[in-house]
Parts: C-alpha cells; sequence; structure tokens
C-alpha cells in the first residue's frame, strides 16, 4: 500500500454534528489542514477538541502553494484538506491538488460525507433517480449558453447559488425554461433556519422577490418532460 496519501475530509454544511468519526480521527491524526478559512474551520477543530494547525489553502493561492503540499505529503507529512462545508472540490478547492496527487502516486483518501445536492433533491420531491449537477453557474461569459444548453435536459438540474443572485438566477431560468417549469429551492440546509420552498419557477421568484435572505440556496428543476 502507498504510504504516502493525501485525506479529503467532508466537513459539515450547517449543523457541526454532521460529520463521522472517522472524519474526526484523521483530522486529529493530521500533521496540519488545508483549509478554505481558517476562521471558519477553526470552529469545527474547537467542538472536537482537534489540535491540529490550520493553513489556508483556497482558489486565490492552490496554484501558487499546491507543489509545496506535495512534497510535505512526499516527505511522510499527513495533510488532509477541509473546506468551509461540504466535501471539497465539488464547488470547492480540491480538484488541483487531488490531481497532483495522482501524478505523483500519492493515494486519494476521500471520506464519504456532507454535501448540499443531495439532500437538496431528496427534499426537491422531484426526480432524483438521474439528476445533473451544474454546481454555480458564471455570472457573466458563458452563463446564457449554459442556461440555453439546459433547456432540453430531462433529467432533473441541480444548481448552487448565492442569496445576492438567487433573483437574478431565477429570472435568467424563467427567461430560457418559461415560468412554469417545476423546480425546489432549499436554502441553510441542516440549519435552524432550514428551508425547502416548491413551486414553478414564477412562485418561486415571487417567494424570493421582496425577501432579505441568507444562506447559500440550492434549486432543482424539473427536466423537460416529453
Amino acid at each position: 500500500m502507498n504510504n504516502n496519501v493525501i485525506n479529503i475530509i467532508p466537513t459539515p454544511i450547517g449543523n457541526l454534528e454532521d460529520i463521522t468519526f472517522r472524519a474526526v480521527e484523521i483530522l486529529k491524526k493530521s500533521d496540519y489542514i488545508l483549509c478554505e478559512d481558517t476562521r471558519v474551520s477553526k470552529k469545527l477543530l474547537i467542538k472536537y477538541n482537534i489540535d491540529v494547525p490550520l493553513v489556508s489553502f483556497h482558489a486565490f493561492n492552490e496554484h501558487k502553494t499546491v507543489k509545496k503540499h506535495i512534497n510535505k505529503i512526499l516527505d511522510g507529512k499527513i495533510v488532509s484538506l477541509i473546506t468551509d462545508a461540504g466535501t471539497p472540490s465539488i464547488s470547492d478547492p480540491g480538484f488541483l491538488i487531488v490531481r497532483e496527487s495522482i501524478k505523483n502516486n500519492i493515494e486519494i483518501n476521500c471520506l464519504p460525507g456532507a454535501t448540499a445536492l443531495i439532500p437538496a433533491i431528496v427534499n426537491s420531491g422531484l426526480s432524483s433517480d438521474r439528476f445533473v449537477f451544474e454546481g454555480f453557474l458564471p455570472s457573466k461569459k458563458g452563463r446564457n449558453k449554459r442556461i440555453k444548453n439546459l433547456v432540453e435536459e430531462k433529467r432533473s438540474i441541480v444548481i448552487y447559488e448565492s442569496p445576492k443572485r438567487i433573483l437574478r438566477l431565477l429570472n435568467d431560468l424563467i427567461s430560457f425554461f418559461g415560468e412554469h417549469r417545476n423546480a425546489s429551492i432549499s436554502r441553510e440546509l441542516s440549519k435552524i433556519y432550514q428551508e425547502n420552498i416548491r413551486g414553478t419557477l414564477k412562485e418561486l421568484y415571487d417567494k424570493f422577490e421582496n425577501k432579505n435572505v441568507k444562506g447559500e440556496f440550492v434549486i432543482v428543476i424539473d427536466g423537460k418532460k416529453k
């Protein structure tokens, strides 16, 4: 078995108790932990008495620092990667270091765990046996083309969005899919103020039009029917 390993550890998307025993044990045994925001990840480490150094690893520095961390792993260091919430590399940093690890014959130990898209599609009541995951759509270049390419999609479609842009997204979806396409919005999953709202795209737009909302959004759109 390869002794050089990087641990990819999913972290809770809201409720800090949604982490596995194995994840906590691996984090405790790590020499250091790569994370997006040390201030966010520190809360998780404090809750589970994990006394391990945190090192920033995010979209703005991963290309500059990935080689250094690869060399640390090759030197025998136990390195784990987490993000602020959810599974690394799913709309979060992670892909780059996984790719470079594979190139350097480093084993990838990715634990199962929290991600927002699965509970959102189950809660939606829409078809969940087959679906496509689009993550965050481009904010500018290529945005309309991406949406247009989804209009004929027969599987359910899952998209992530921020609260500041949710109305824009719903308006864009209405423009391409029409007002009457069924959809669901999940917000603040696993937290106290969790919401799952279902209806047509127009009904969802009306619901959020005059609301000041917080939290990350997951929108599930019904696939095109025959």
